[in-house]
């Protein structure tokens, strides 16, 4: 059943002198428990479709439905508060709360849902635990190598216990070591957890994992290929 359906979405940036068609059209399905990459070279829009999927930015034309909930009737204040019950980030940068340690940026989002303290920290734990991490819980970023702050973000994006993660480039400051761990990590729980991975992606270590490739070109869709 598909958990995300994309209807017709076209996004235009306009300036003074010029408009930029950066998605085009696009009609995309992804059912629950899918390890999907949307891939493509630099510009042809994939960040902008993730983007406009975790309702980080507006589509010009078109409809993005999440879970029923057609996302671009949402208003603002209504889209934060879906996007924080619902939808999971891990970005290229991290993003991690500098000040905070492993377990404080973890259960950072749960507080913000107003989830009790003893709950919130346990969740932390076995999150941290489940990437490698229980013995670093009380490290600051700082004190974690940027393989170890990736996996930090990738279990603060599953605190909140959302229906999809969307990752936007997550290898792409990653050596080699590391992008394999996180790539077995992110597999692991898409397979014990039905956890549905959407990657935005040009490294073909993440490609070759994913059981779904969707190219795009120009903003266009050209290929969606499912791997047996």
């Amino acid at each position: 059943m598909a958990i995300i359906e994309i209807k017709t979405v076209n996004k235009i940036y306009k300036t003074s002198e010029i408009e930029v068609h950066a998605v085009r059209d696009v009609d995309l399905n992804i059912d629950s428990g899918e390890f999907t990459a949307i891939v493509g070279p630099s510009g042809s829009g994939k960040t902008t479709l993730l983007n406009m999927i975790g309702g980080l930015d507006d589509v010009t034309s078109g409809n993005i439905i999440i879970d029923g909930v057609d996302i671009t009737k949402l208003k603002d204040s209504e889209m934060i508060g879906f996007r924080r019950k619902n939808i999971g980030f891990v970005f290229q940068a991290y993003n991690l709360i500098p000040v905070l340690t492993a377990i404080e940026n973890v259960e950072f989002i749960m507080s913000l849902q107003g989830k009790p303290k003893e709950a919130r920290r346990k969740r932390s734990i076995e999150l941290l635990e489940a990437v490698g991490l229980g013995e670093r819980i009380n490290s600051r970023p700082s004190k974690l190598s940027g393989g170890q702050q990736q996996r930090v973000a990738v279990a603060r994006a599953l605190a909140s216990k959302p229906k999809f993660i969307l990752a936007d480039e997550p290898t792409a400051n990653l050596d080699s070591v590391s992008t394999t761990k996180l790539l077995e990590i992110m597999r692991d729980l898409n397979k014990k957890e039905d956890m549905t991975f959407i990657f935005s992606t040009h490294d073909n270590r993440v490609i070759e994992q994913a059981r779904r490739v969707v190219t795009l070109e120009d903003g266009k869709i050209i290929s969606d290929i499912t791997k047996l």
